[in-house]
């Protein structure tokens, strides 16, 4: 365990304990919700939950880390990040208020179709959305600066306060899809508050950085962002497309992919710390430094992967029917490919990271969509529907980390400019 800890990108832990109380956080809020409201109120909240959840981290996490990497390359030459700091709230900002406007000019629609005639539920999405816009931003500073234990800090709060606000409310018998809902809203704000301290140290003077800088991989950081998910989220809709009657694949093969990619949730932790490494060793040229660095990542996700993989191929027919009820469809084999494609991804995430911290955003996005087209080719194969699905996974993962090794191993003398890293030109 220690010398897997050595592995470990520095802040790893700190983060990964923070991600632990807001992974059990989601859980509680969700439990007493369902335990306390009825179904039309809880079917309004998981609706809630799921949009907050799928729009909100897909517009402003890629702030976050593109935060990271500029304020960590910054650090190498001594410039302050309150440049940096200062075009990323002023974008988060001008999104949240595009997005809001959006809801808002909506909202009587969404609350007819989705919140059954609830506008205060509209309003709660709105202020969800502003608590993962002020949280991403702050944590993308925190995490180029180092700061991680203050990032595990806020990402500890943030659950706390969910699992106290959720309980208290259960307790008091409040029976209001209304009340679980704006805990989306205060949890993160407050969270942001507690943890406020160093994110108001790091503002200070500096010369502007060109809004190029910033904006210039943004979109195509979502784009990959969005084909991430794609790829590690399209199996059971694609199982529904290929055959829209066959519901007992569907939900076997649900419950199999819940089980299979609990590696996923441990590299989230790893993943805040590594972009913020390797673009430190990249801008101040320490291309040894960093290949070791991404060599030690993909050990432990190697291991992560390896031993989650063989406890799926094991047990995983029998844990999916004792924790979910699943139908018993899937065998050893279904989980082997499923496993092996999740060890893909997380190989493909991790030299991701790599790219993305040359500042080649576009070679990032290039990647997901040549391993999206090789999900697609997969995915028709002539074979049984459960297979393809998994084929279709695990291809697509695979080719996708293939051409991320590629692109490393091509990196130019350009991509690793100290000056385009540090956000002080653009590309």
């Amino acid at each position: 365990m220690r010398r897997l800890l050595r592995l470990l990108p520095p802040g790893t832990v700190a983060v990964g304990g923070g991600l632990a109380v807001l992974g059990v956080a989601a859980y509680v809020h969700l439990a007493i919700a369902g335990h306390t409201l009825d179904r039309a109120d809880m079917s309004s909240v998981s609706v809630l939950w799921s949009i907050v959840f799928s729009i909100g981290p897909g517009l402003f996490f890629p702030i976050e880390q593109e935060l990271a990497r500029l304020v960590a390359a910054r650090r190498v030459g001594n410039e302050p990040p309150g440049p940096v700091l200062r075009r990323g709230a002023t974008l988060a900002g001008g999104l949240l208020i595009a997005l809001i406007a959006l809801t808002a000019a909506g909202s009587h629609p969404l609350a007819d179709r989705l919140f059954g005639g609830d506008t205060g539920l509209v309003w709660a999405l709105c202020g969800a959305f502003v608590g993962l816009a002020l949280a991403h931003t702050t944590r993308g500073l925190l995490a180029g600066l180092g700061h991680f234990a203050w990032y595990g800090v806020q990402l500890g709060a943030d659950g706390a306060l969910r699992i106290g606000m959720a309980a208290a409310i259960g307790v008091l018998g409040i029976r209001s899809a209304l009340w679980f809902s704006l805990v989306l809203v205060f949890a993160p704000v407050v969270s942001v508050l507690v943890t406020l301290p160093p994110v108001r140290r790091a503002i200070g003077p500096g010369r502007p950085i060109p809004w190029s800088a910033l904006v210039r991989g943004l979109g195509l950081l979502t784009v990959s962002a969005l084909l991430a998910q794609l790829v590690v989220n399209i199996a059971v809709v694609n199982v529904r497309l290929i055959a829209p009657g066959d519901v007992v694949v569907a939900g076997a093969l649900l419950s199999a992919l819940v089980l299979v990619r609990v590696p996923l949730f441990v590299f989230a932790s790893l993943q805040a710390s590594l972009l913020p490494g390797l673009a430190t060793l990249v801008a101040s040229g320490d291309r040894a430094g960093a290949r070791r660095l991404l060599v030690r990542a993909l050990a432990v996700v190697t291991a992560l992967g390896v031993a989650g993989g063989t406890v799926a191929v094991a047990l995983g027919p029998w844990l999916v029917r004792l924790l979910f009820d699943a139908p018993d469809v899937l065998t050893a084999a279904d989980f082997a490919w499923l496993a092996g494609g999740t060890l893909a991804y997380l190989w493909a995430m991790v030299l991701g990271q790599g790219v993305l911290a040359q500042n080649r955003h576009r070679a990032q996005a290039l990647a997901w969509v040549v391993g999206t087209a090789a999900l697609v080719a997969a995915t028709l194969a002539p074979l049984g529907v459960a297979l393809r699905v998994e084929l279709g996974y695990a291809v697509g993962s695979l080719v996708v980390a293939v051409a991320m090794a590629w692109l490393l191993a091509r990196a130019t003398p350009a991509a690793r400019s100290p000056e385009v890293l540090a956000g002080r030109v653009s590309a």
